[in-house]
């Protein structure tokens, strides 16, 4: 980087590169340096679900991101087409949720926050096998095909002249006083004015590494591995994502179906296993068993970013007044992504917040774990 831009991103994922894309918007110059290869960890793992799993079990800060980033996700995908001409594929399929035994409490959600439900008719079940309890239809819910997303955010930061730097490890900071004035990496050294990490589950150990002595205002951000399963299947096979239980089934235009998704403690062990290679088969062809003749053509696990009820962290950091932390996102990242990189840059810029900051603040108090969350 021959001149120092305005602001220096650390982790290249769907957060990182959302956070970038509104940056360069807003008139600022970027770069972003990733580890590994951009959008290759958690953002390309998922399924690309646009609304989180029963979300009216979901922290209330939670919410406030999902809806904030249902109202940007059509322009973005409008805009991603046009200036890259890579589809991202956001597609307004409708989620069938089979089993709601808090049905008053996901009515009122969905009415709190102007979401489309109707109770389904009978001939939405066709194909599938299972038993509804109290079932529910969102047609307006909406998928993005991750890795079309990601490739989609690439191109477009590439052409909107971001620095983007990969395969690039960050392995100490200089700091006078509270602000950090270079970052020492693997290609060499760079200066910076703002730096915000977006490292997604990898940030909790890269912050205890680069600041040791701010442990106190690390970020509570921990791996939960999730594996997932891809279909081969016919063309119109699913026309829509199913709930089903703890698992879901996810059409793709082409006519594939993921399988997800597992929830695991495995610290940073991406491996996939036959255990839940056996899971996931058993729930998508029971579900589903007109995938019995679809061949099983990828099998792999990401690593999510958890933390306390999954609620990420979106703040500048108390102590350091030129870093900012926007990870943490757990399972949610894309539904959460447009909305969070709106609400970073309005903080770093200071202007008006479109939601209110505080329930993302690092050194907020503890909760429970991420998992709670989904139990």
């Amino acid at each position: 980087m021959s001149k120092t831009p305005d602001i220096t991103l650390i982790g290249g994922g769907v957060i990182g590169l959302l956070t970038a894309r509104e940056f360069v918007k807003a008139g600022a110059t970027v770069a972003v340096i990733e580890k590994n290869t951009l959008g290759r960890e958690s953002s390309w793992a998922g399924g690309g679900i646009l609304l989180p799993l029963y979300p009216w079990r979901q922290a209330e800060a939670i919410t406030r991101l999902v809806i904030q980033s249902l109202t940007l996700y059509p322009t973005l995908a409008e805009e991603l087409i046009t200036e890259t001409q890579l589809d991202p594929e956001w597609t307004p399929c409708g989620l069938l949720i089979t089993k709601n035994p808090d049905i008053s409490a996901a009515h009122n959600w969905c009415i709190a926050n102007n979401i489309d439900f109707q109770k389904p008719d009978t001939h939405i079940f066709n194909g599938l096998h299972t038993i509804p309890e109290n079932p529910l239809w969102l047609p307006t819910i909406a998928q993005a095909r991750n890795p079309r997303l990601l490739k989609s955010l690439k191109q477009d930061l590439i052409n909107k002249g971001v620095h983007l730097i990969e395969h690039c490890e960050v392995t100490h900071i200089s700091r006078t006083q509270n602000r950090i004035t270079q970052i020492n990496t693997s290609l060499g050294d760079f200066a910076v004015n703002q730096l915000v990490i977006s490292a997604g589950a990898w940030t909790g150990p890269l912050f205890r590494n680069l600041f040791p002595e701010l442990i106190s205002t690390a970020p509570k951000i921990a791996p939960v591995k999730g594996q997932m399963l891809l279909f081969d299947s016919k063309p119109n096979t699913l026309s829509m994502m199913v709930l089903d239980g703890d698992h879901y089934l996810i059409p793709r235009r082409d006519g594939k179906i993921l399988a997800g998704s597992t929830v695991e403690q495995d610290d940073f062990n991406k491996t996939t296993t036959f255990e839940a290679l056996n899971r996931l088969t058993g729930f998508a062809v029971k579900l589903l068993p007109e995938l019995k003749s679809a061949p099983l053509i990828a099998h792999w696990a990401g690593l999510r970013p958890g933390t306390e009820y999954g609620v990420p962290y979106i703040s500048r950091h108390p102590e350091i007044n030129n870093l900012s932390i926007n990870a943490g996102h757990f399972r949610n990242g894309l539904v959460m992504g447009p909305a969070s990189a709106q609400l970073m840059v309005d903080l770093i810029l200071n202007r008006p917040t479109a939601i209110t900051p505080e329930p993302y603040q690092i050194g907020r108090p503890d909760g429970q774990p991420a998992l709670a969350a989904i139990q």
